[in-house]
Protein backbone atom coordinates (compact mmCIF):
# COMPACT_ATOMS: atom_id res chain seq x y z
CA UNK A 1 0.00 0.00 0.00
CA UNK A 2 1.42 3.61 -0.90
CA UNK A 3 0.19 6.79 1.20
CA UNK A 4 0.63 10.31 -0.31
CA UNK A 5 3.06 13.07 1.00
CA UNK A 6 2.59 15.87 2.85
CA UNK A 7 1.94 19.21 0.04
CA UNK A 8 4.74 21.25 2.08
CA UNK A 9 7.79 20.90 3.81
CA UNK A 10 10.75 22.55 5.19
CA UNK A 11 13.99 21.76 6.27
CA UNK A 12 14.25 20.49 9.99
CA UNK A 13 17.81 21.94 10.37
CA UNK A 14 18.70 18.50 11.73
CA UNK A 15 20.71 16.14 9.85
CA UNK A 16 19.33 12.86 10.61
CA UNK A 17 15.90 13.93 10.56
CA UNK A 18 15.82 16.30 7.26
CA UNK A 19 12.72 18.14 5.88
CA UNK A 20 9.98 17.48 8.11
CA UNK A 21 6.14 18.51 7.17
CA UNK A 22 5.65 22.61 6.74
CA UNK A 23 3.46 22.95 9.81
CA UNK A 24 5.25 20.60 12.65
CA UNK A 25 7.06 21.86 14.94
CA UNK A 26 10.17 21.58 16.17
CA UNK A 27 11.53 21.44 20.01
CA UNK A 28 14.61 20.05 21.66
CA UNK A 29 13.15 16.85 24.08
CA UNK A 30 14.55 18.92 27.42
CA UNK A 31 12.41 21.90 26.73
CA UNK A 32 9.00 19.95 26.52
CA UNK A 33 9.60 17.18 29.04
CA UNK A 34 10.25 16.27 32.57
CA UNK A 35 12.15 13.40 33.77
CA UNK A 36 12.32 10.95 36.77
CA UNK A 37 15.18 8.35 37.58
CA UNK A 38 14.61 5.26 39.70
CA UNK A 39 17.16 3.42 42.37
CA UNK A 40 16.98 0.12 44.02
CA UNK A 41 15.81 -0.06 47.93
CA UNK A 42 18.45 -2.03 50.25
CA UNK A 43 17.97 -5.57 49.47
CA UNK A 44 19.35 -6.40 53.62
CA UNK A 45 15.96 -5.01 54.54
CA UNK A 46 13.06 -7.57 53.82
CA UNK A 47 10.37 -4.96 55.00
CA UNK A 48 11.36 -2.88 51.80
CA UNK A 49 10.13 -5.75 49.14
CA UNK A 50 7.50 -7.80 48.56
CA UNK A 51 5.00 -4.77 48.71
CA UNK A 52 2.34 -3.67 46.61
CA UNK A 53 4.15 -0.80 44.55
CA UNK A 54 5.30 -2.61 41.07
CA UNK A 55 9.35 -2.19 40.72
CA UNK A 56 10.19 -1.83 37.19
CA UNK A 57 13.62 -2.94 35.92
CA UNK A 58 14.71 -4.15 32.32
CA UNK A 59 13.65 -7.43 32.79
CA UNK A 60 9.74 -5.90 32.78
CA UNK A 61 10.13 -3.86 29.13
CA UNK A 62 9.19 -6.19 27.27
CA UNK A 63 5.41 -5.23 26.30
CA UNK A 64 4.91 -1.84 25.46
CA UNK A 65 1.97 -1.59 27.94
CA UNK A 66 3.55 -1.62 31.61
CA UNK A 67 0.67 -3.11 34.22
CA UNK A 68 3.26 -4.56 36.75
CA UNK A 69 6.53 -6.16 37.72
CA UNK A 70 8.04 -9.07 38.81
CA UNK A 71 9.63 -7.78 41.65
CA UNK A 72 7.92 -5.10 44.25
CA UNK A 73 8.39 -2.85 46.79
CA UNK A 74 6.85 -1.52 50.16
CA UNK A 75 6.05 2.22 50.92
CA UNK A 76 8.75 2.21 53.68
CA UNK A 77 11.29 0.72 50.72
CA UNK A 78 10.12 3.35 48.31
CA UNK A 79 10.90 6.67 51.02
CA UNK A 80 14.02 5.14 51.73
CA UNK A 81 15.49 4.92 48.23
CA UNK A 82 15.95 7.39 45.45
CA UNK A 83 12.78 5.83 43.58
CA UNK A 84 10.19 7.74 43.29
CA UNK A 85 5.98 6.82 42.47
CA UNK A 86 5.56 6.94 38.63
CA UNK A 87 2.33 8.31 38.17
CA UNK A 88 0.38 6.37 35.12
CA UNK A 89 0.76 7.72 31.27
CA UNK A 90 4.28 8.42 31.72
CA UNK A 91 7.37 6.90 28.91
CA UNK A 92 9.38 4.55 30.84
CA UNK A 93 12.61 3.41 29.17
CA UNK A 94 15.93 1.81 29.80
CA UNK A 95 18.69 3.80 29.35
CA UNK A 96 21.45 1.08 31.13
CA UNK A 97 21.49 -2.03 29.78
CA UNK A 98 23.17 -4.75 27.66
CA UNK A 99 19.96 -4.71 25.19
CA UNK A 100 20.99 -1.21 24.20
CA UNK A 101 23.30 -2.79 22.13
CA UNK A 102 20.39 -3.30 19.25
CA UNK A 103 17.16 -1.59 20.97
CA UNK A 104 16.06 0.99 22.92
CA UNK A 105 12.70 -0.66 25.08
CA UNK A 106 10.15 1.80 25.64
CA UNK A 107 6.71 1.41 27.08
CA UNK A 108 4.21 2.92 28.92
CA UNK A 109 2.78 2.49 32.62
CA UNK A 110 -0.95 2.11 33.00
CA UNK A 111 -0.77 1.96 36.79
CA UNK A 112 1.60 3.74 39.27
CA UNK A 113 5.61 2.34 39.44
CA UNK A 114 8.78 2.24 40.86
CA UNK A 115 11.86 2.12 38.55
CA UNK A 116 15.12 0.94 39.34
CA UNK A 117 18.23 2.97 38.35
CA UNK A 118 18.58 1.34 34.93
CA UNK A 119 15.46 3.20 33.84
CA UNK A 120 13.83 6.98 33.20
CA UNK A 121 10.43 7.90 32.87
CA UNK A 122 9.63 11.08 30.54
CA UNK A 123 6.60 13.11 31.27
CA UNK A 124 5.40 15.54 28.47
CA UNK A 125 2.44 17.76 28.65
CA UNK A 126 -0.36 16.59 26.47
CA UNK A 127 -0.60 19.82 24.39
CA UNK A 128 3.03 19.20 23.53
CA UNK A 129 3.49 15.26 23.37
CA UNK A 130 1.17 12.25 23.26
CA UNK A 131 3.13 9.42 25.10
CA UNK A 132 1.98 6.98 22.51
CA UNK A 133 3.49 9.42 19.68
CA UNK A 134 7.01 9.63 21.63
CA UNK A 135 6.47 5.48 22.19
CA UNK A 136 6.52 5.43 18.42
CA UNK A 137 8.75 7.85 17.62
CA UNK A 138 11.22 5.94 19.68
CA UNK A 139 10.47 2.86 18.05
CA UNK A 140 10.79 4.34 14.44
CA UNK A 141 14.23 5.57 15.21
CA UNK A 142 15.55 2.69 16.74
CA UNK A 143 18.89 2.72 15.08
CA UNK A 144 19.53 6.62 14.70
CA UNK A 145 18.74 6.55 18.40
CA UNK A 146 21.21 4.69 19.77
CA UNK A 147 23.70 5.69 17.05
CA UNK A 148 22.90 9.69 18.57
CA UNK A 149 22.33 8.89 22.19
CA UNK A 150 25.35 6.44 23.61
CA UNK A 151 27.03 7.35 26.02
CA UNK A 152 31.25 6.89 24.94
CA UNK A 153 33.44 4.87 27.20
CA UNK A 154 30.98 3.14 29.46
CA UNK A 155 31.43 -0.32 30.32
CA UNK A 156 28.15 -1.15 29.99
CA UNK A 157 25.69 0.33 27.63
CA UNK A 158 24.24 3.18 28.37
CA UNK A 159 22.39 6.25 27.07
CA UNK A 160 23.78 9.54 27.84
CA UNK A 161 21.05 11.77 29.11
CA UNK A 162 22.52 15.22 27.41
CA UNK A 163 22.39 13.41 24.53
CA UNK A 164 18.42 12.31 24.69
CA UNK A 165 17.45 15.72 26.03
CA UNK A 166 19.46 17.86 23.57
CA UNK A 167 17.88 15.87 20.57
CA UNK A 168 15.27 17.86 18.50
CA UNK A 169 11.80 15.72 18.13
CA UNK A 170 9.27 17.12 15.22
CA UNK A 171 6.09 16.99 16.43
CA UNK A 172 2.27 17.61 14.48
CA UNK A 173 -0.69 19.14 15.72
CA UNK A 174 -1.88 17.15 19.04
CA UNK A 175 -4.83 15.58 16.90
CA UNK A 176 -2.70 14.79 14.16
CA UNK A 177 -0.49 12.82 16.48
CA UNK A 178 -3.17 11.24 17.77
CA UNK A 179 -4.96 9.96 14.17
CA UNK A 180 -0.83 8.64 13.37
CA UNK A 181 -1.13 6.98 17.03
CA UNK A 182 -4.05 5.30 15.97
CA UNK A 183 -3.44 4.67 12.08
CA UNK A 184 0.38 3.21 13.40
CA UNK A 185 -1.48 1.27 16.13
CA UNK A 186 -3.49 -0.43 13.42
CA UNK A 187 -0.88 -1.62 11.39
CA UNK A 188 1.37 -2.36 14.10
CA UNK A 189 -1.43 -5.08 15.12
CA UNK A 190 -1.75 -6.20 12.16
CA UNK A 191 1.96 -7.03 11.32
CA UNK A 192 2.27 -8.24 15.10
CA UNK A 193 0.18 -10.88 13.81
CA UNK A 194 1.56 -11.99 10.81
CA UNK A 195 4.78 -12.08 12.86
CA UNK A 196 2.93 -14.11 15.89
CA UNK A 197 1.92 -16.51 12.88
CA UNK A 198 5.30 -17.26 11.55
CA UNK A 199 6.75 -17.49 15.48
CA UNK A 200 3.96 -20.17 15.87
CA UNK A 201 4.93 -21.87 12.74
CA UNK A 202 8.44 -22.12 14.01
CA UNK A 203 7.61 -23.59 17.35
CA UNK A 204 5.48 -26.55 15.76
CA UNK A 205 7.80 -27.06 13.20
CA UNK A 206 10.60 -27.37 16.13
CA UNK A 207 8.43 -29.41 17.70
CA UNK A 208 7.80 -31.81 14.55
CA UNK A 209 11.57 -32.05 13.92
CA UNK A 210 12.22 -33.12 17.70
CA UNK A 211 8.81 -35.67 17.54
CA UNK A 212 10.48 -37.16 14.23
CA UNK A 213 13.87 -37.72 15.41
CA UNK A 214 12.74 -39.14 18.72
CA UNK A 215 10.52 -41.50 17.05
CA UNK A 216 13.62 -42.55 14.95
CA UNK A 217 15.97 -43.27 17.98
CA UNK A 218 13.73 -44.93 19.72
CA UNK A 219 11.44 -47.16 17.16
CA UNK A 220 13.68 -47.18 14.47
CA UNK A 221 12.58 -46.44 10.78
CA UNK A 222 10.73 -49.74 9.71
CA UNK A 223 7.17 -49.36 11.48
CA UNK A 224 6.25 -53.38 10.67
CA UNK A 225 9.47 -54.61 12.94
CA UNK A 226 8.62 -56.30 15.98
CA UNK A 227 9.04 -54.81 19.23
CA UNK A 228 10.19 -55.98 22.59
CA UNK A 229 9.95 -54.03 25.99
CA UNK A 230 13.00 -52.22 26.97
CA UNK A 231 12.54 -52.16 30.51
CA UNK A 232 13.23 -48.29 30.29
CA UNK A 233 10.46 -46.55 31.19
CA UNK A 234 10.73 -43.53 29.06
CA UNK A 235 11.79 -45.46 25.84
CA UNK A 236 8.71 -48.26 26.37
CA UNK A 237 8.82 -50.58 23.62
CA UNK A 238 11.89 -50.93 21.09
CA UNK A 239 12.75 -53.18 17.69
CA UNK A 240 13.31 -56.46 19.10
CA UNK A 241 16.68 -56.55 17.24
CA UNK A 242 17.61 -53.79 19.11
CA UNK A 243 19.97 -54.09 22.60
CA UNK A 244 19.80 -52.31 25.65
CA UNK A 245 23.18 -50.78 27.07
CA UNK A 246 24.53 -48.84 29.22
CA UNK A 247 26.12 -45.64 27.94
CA UNK A 248 29.73 -47.03 29.91
CA UNK A 249 29.45 -49.93 27.99
CA UNK A 250 29.77 -48.45 24.65
CA UNK A 251 32.48 -46.29 25.71
CA UNK A 252 36.41 -46.36 25.54
CA UNK A 253 37.33 -43.64 27.87
CA UNK A 254 35.36 -40.70 29.76
CA UNK A 255 35.77 -37.82 31.69
CA UNK A 256 34.29 -34.78 33.20
CA UNK A 257 35.92 -30.99 33.34
CA UNK A 258 37.96 -30.05 37.06
CA UNK A 259 36.28 -28.56 40.01
CA UNK A 260 37.32 -26.54 42.29
CA UNK A 261 40.62 -24.38 41.42
CA UNK A 262 41.39 -26.41 38.45
CA UNK A 263 39.89 -23.63 35.98
CA UNK A 264 38.54 -19.84 36.89
CA UNK A 265 37.80 -17.37 34.46
CA UNK A 266 40.98 -15.52 35.15
CA UNK A 267 42.44 -18.70 33.12
CA UNK A 268 41.20 -17.60 30.34
CA UNK A 269 42.96 -16.09 26.86
CA UNK A 270 42.07 -15.19 23.59
CA UNK A 271 43.20 -18.50 21.63
CA UNK A 272 45.17 -21.74 22.64
CA UNK A 273 43.29 -24.87 24.30
CA UNK A 274 39.45 -24.47 23.66
CA UNK A 275 37.26 -24.85 26.48
CA UNK A 276 33.89 -26.58 26.05
CA UNK A 277 31.38 -25.31 28.58
CA UNK A 278 27.48 -25.55 29.52
CA UNK A 279 26.48 -23.12 26.84
CA UNK A 280 28.28 -24.78 24.06
CA UNK A 281 26.50 -28.28 24.33
CA UNK A 282 23.14 -28.28 22.40
CA UNK A 283 21.01 -30.90 21.53
CA UNK A 284 22.64 -32.93 18.98
CA UNK A 285 24.09 -29.73 18.16
CA UNK A 286 27.62 -28.43 19.27
CA UNK A 287 26.81 -24.23 19.87
CA UNK A 288 30.10 -22.99 18.34
CA UNK A 289 29.49 -18.95 20.10
CA UNK A 290 30.94 -18.05 22.82
CA UNK A 291 34.33 -19.65 22.86
CA UNK A 292 36.47 -19.50 25.63
CA UNK A 293 40.12 -20.74 25.71
CA UNK A 294 43.20 -21.02 28.13
CA UNK A 295 46.60 -21.37 27.34
CA UNK A 296 48.73 -24.57 26.23
CA UNK A 297 51.11 -24.26 29.01
CA UNK A 298 48.55 -24.34 31.40
CA UNK A 299 46.59 -26.84 29.98
CA UNK A 300 49.14 -29.24 29.37
CA UNK A 301 50.65 -28.57 33.37
CA UNK A 302 47.60 -28.90 34.87
CA UNK A 303 44.48 -29.72 32.91
CA UNK A 304 45.59 -32.60 30.27
CA UNK A 305 43.43 -35.18 31.86
CA UNK A 306 40.35 -33.69 30.37
CA UNK A 307 40.16 -33.77 26.61
CA UNK A 308 38.55 -33.25 23.86
CA UNK A 309 38.05 -34.85 20.43
CA UNK A 310 36.37 -34.50 17.48
CA UNK A 311 33.72 -37.30 17.58
CA UNK A 312 33.42 -37.41 21.33
CA UNK A 313 29.90 -37.35 23.30
CA UNK A 314 29.59 -34.06 25.21
CA UNK A 315 27.18 -33.81 27.56
CA UNK A 316 25.30 -31.12 30.05
CA UNK A 317 25.95 -32.72 33.59
CA UNK A 318 23.94 -29.20 34.78
CA UNK A 319 20.59 -28.43 33.60
CA UNK A 320 18.43 -25.32 34.52
CA UNK A 321 14.96 -24.23 33.34
CA UNK A 322 16.18 -23.68 29.83
CA UNK A 323 18.65 -26.01 29.20
CA UNK A 324 17.95 -29.80 30.56
CA UNK A 325 20.67 -31.69 31.80
CA UNK A 326 21.51 -34.86 30.01
CA UNK A 327 21.66 -33.29 26.64
CA UNK A 328 24.39 -34.02 24.15
CA UNK A 329 26.06 -33.50 21.34
CA UNK A 330 29.22 -34.72 18.77
CA UNK A 331 32.54 -32.69 19.70
CA UNK A 332 32.48 -30.99 15.88
CA UNK A 333 35.29 -31.62 13.45
CA UNK A 334 38.32 -28.67 14.10
CA UNK A 335 37.66 -28.40 17.60
CA UNK A 336 41.22 -29.98 18.90
CA UNK A 337 43.20 -29.09 20.90
CA UNK A 338 40.13 -28.69 24.00
CA UNK A 339 39.01 -29.82 27.10
CA UNK A 340 36.02 -29.69 28.89
CA UNK A 341 34.97 -27.46 31.51
CA UNK A 342 33.31 -28.58 35.18
CA UNK A 343 29.91 -30.10 34.79
CA UNK A 344 30.51 -30.88 31.19
CA UNK A 345 31.09 -34.88 30.58
CA UNK A 346 33.49 -36.07 27.78
CA UNK A 347 32.38 -40.12 26.25
CA UNK A 348 34.63 -41.26 24.26
CA UNK A 349 32.80 -44.78 22.39
CA UNK A 350 33.64 -47.22 21.08
CA UNK A 351 33.05 -46.61 17.33
CA UNK A 352 32.63 -50.70 16.80
CA UNK A 353 29.54 -50.36 18.53
CA UNK A 354 27.70 -46.74 18.83
CA UNK A 355 27.86 -43.57 16.29
CA UNK A 356 28.44 -40.76 17.79
CA UNK A 357 25.65 -38.91 15.85
CA UNK A 358 22.94 -41.68 16.87
CA UNK A 359 24.28 -42.14 20.85
CA UNK A 360 23.80 -37.98 20.59
CA UNK A 361 20.70 -37.96 19.49
CA UNK A 362 19.18 -40.95 21.26
CA UNK A 363 21.01 -38.77 24.50
CA UNK A 364 19.24 -35.48 23.75
CA UNK A 365 15.54 -37.61 23.17
CA UNK A 366 15.56 -38.90 26.78
CA UNK A 367 17.16 -35.83 28.50
CA UNK A 368 13.98 -34.69 29.88
CA UNK A 369 12.54 -38.03 31.20
CA UNK A 370 15.69 -40.15 31.64
CA UNK A 371 18.09 -37.83 33.02
CA UNK A 372 15.91 -35.70 34.80
CA UNK A 373 15.05 -38.90 36.81
CA UNK A 374 18.79 -39.25 37.44
CA UNK A 375 19.68 -36.08 38.70
CA UNK A 376 19.29 -34.09 41.91
CA UNK A 377 19.20 -30.62 43.01
CA UNK A 378 16.13 -27.97 43.32
CA UNK A 379 17.10 -25.22 41.44
CA UNK A 380 19.20 -26.90 38.95
CA UNK A 381 19.47 -30.24 38.38
CA UNK A 382 22.65 -31.96 38.26
CA UNK A 383 23.87 -35.85 37.61
CA UNK A 384 27.49 -37.00 38.72
CA UNK A 385 29.67 -38.28 35.43
CA UNK A 386 29.29 -42.27 37.34
CA UNK A 387 25.97 -41.86 37.31
CA UNK A 388 25.50 -40.76 33.78
CA UNK A 389 28.03 -43.09 32.05
CA UNK A 390 24.68 -45.69 33.52
CA UNK A 391 21.80 -43.70 31.13
CA UNK A 392 20.53 -46.72 29.30
CA UNK A 393 20.54 -46.45 24.79
CA UNK A 394 18.53 -48.67 22.70
CA UNK A 395 21.08 -49.35 20.01
CA UNK A 396 20.32 -51.05 16.48
CA UNK A 397 23.79 -52.50 14.41
CA UNK A 398 26.36 -50.04 13.80
CA UNK A 399 25.04 -49.89 10.08
CA UNK A 400 20.78 -48.98 10.93
CA UNK A 401 22.23 -46.28 13.70
CA UNK A 402 24.15 -45.12 10.56
CA UNK A 403 21.13 -45.02 8.23
CA UNK A 404 18.95 -43.54 11.22
CA UNK A 405 21.25 -40.59 11.58
CA UNK A 406 21.09 -40.05 7.52
CA UNK A 407 17.51 -39.91 8.03
CA UNK A 408 17.54 -37.32 10.88
CA UNK A 409 20.19 -35.16 8.87
CA UNK A 410 17.65 -34.97 6.36
CA UNK A 411 15.33 -34.31 8.50
CA UNK A 412 16.87 -31.55 10.34
CA UNK A 413 17.52 -30.00 6.90
CA UNK A 414 14.26 -30.16 5.77
CA UNK A 415 12.98 -28.97 9.12
CA UNK A 416 15.62 -25.81 9.30
CA UNK A 417 14.79 -24.61 5.53
CA UNK A 418 11.19 -24.10 6.11
CA UNK A 419 12.32 -22.49 9.42
CA UNK A 420 14.86 -20.61 7.94
CA UNK A 421 11.87 -19.39 5.70
CA UNK A 422 9.65 -18.09 8.32
CA UNK A 423 12.41 -16.42 10.24
CA UNK A 424 13.18 -14.55 7.02
CA UNK A 425 9.22 -13.64 6.65
CA UNK A 426 9.68 -12.45 10.35
CA UNK A 427 12.64 -10.00 9.61
CA UNK A 428 11.02 -8.67 6.89
CA UNK A 429 7.49 -7.77 8.41
CA UNK A 430 9.64 -6.31 11.37
CA UNK A 431 11.55 -4.08 8.63
CA UNK A 432 8.29 -3.03 7.54
CA UNK A 433 7.03 -2.45 10.60
CA UNK A 434 9.96 -0.01 11.40
CA UNK A 435 9.91 1.22 8.12
CA UNK A 436 6.04 2.24 8.73
CA UNK A 437 6.27 3.79 12.01
CA UNK A 438 9.63 5.80 11.14
CA UNK A 439 7.91 7.12 7.65
CA UNK A 440 4.56 8.12 9.80
CA UNK A 441 6.09 9.69 12.66
CA UNK A 442 8.62 12.29 10.64
CA UNK A 443 6.18 13.22 7.92
CA UNK A 444 7.62 11.08 5.28
CA UNK A 445 3.93 10.08 4.38
CA UNK A 446 0.61 11.40 4.82
CA UNK A 447 -2.07 9.27 6.92
CA UNK A 448 -4.41 11.90 7.89
CA UNK A 449 -6.87 10.88 5.52
CA UNK A 450 -6.25 7.46 5.84
CA UNK A 451 -6.83 7.55 9.78
CA UNK A 452 -9.93 9.58 9.24
CA UNK A 453 -11.79 6.98 7.13
CA UNK A 454 -10.48 4.03 9.18
CA UNK A 455 -12.28 6.45 12.27
CA UNK A 456 -15.73 7.09 10.41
Amino acid sequence: MSFPRYPEYKDSGVEWLGKVPSHWGLRKIKYIASFAGGGTPSRDRPDYWNGEIPWVSPKDMKSERIIGAEETITLDGLANSTATLIPTQRILMVVRSGILKHTIPVAINDTPVALNQDIKSIHFPTHHCNPDYFLRWVQGLNDILLSIWAKQGATVESIEHDYLSNTTIALPPPAEQSAIVAFLNREVIKLDELVAEQQRLIELLKEEREAVISHAVTKGLNPDAPMKPSGVEWLGEVPAHWRIVPLGKVTSSRCDGPFGSGLKSDHYTDFGVRVVRLQNIGYRNFRSADAAFISSDYYERELGGHDVRAGDILIAGLGDENNVVGRACVAPTGIEPAMVKADCFRFRLDEAQASPEFVAAALSAGAAADAGRLSSGSTRSRIPLSTMATRRLALPSLAEQKQISSFTNAVVLKVDALMGEAQRAIELLQERRTALISAAVTGQIDVRAIAGKAAA
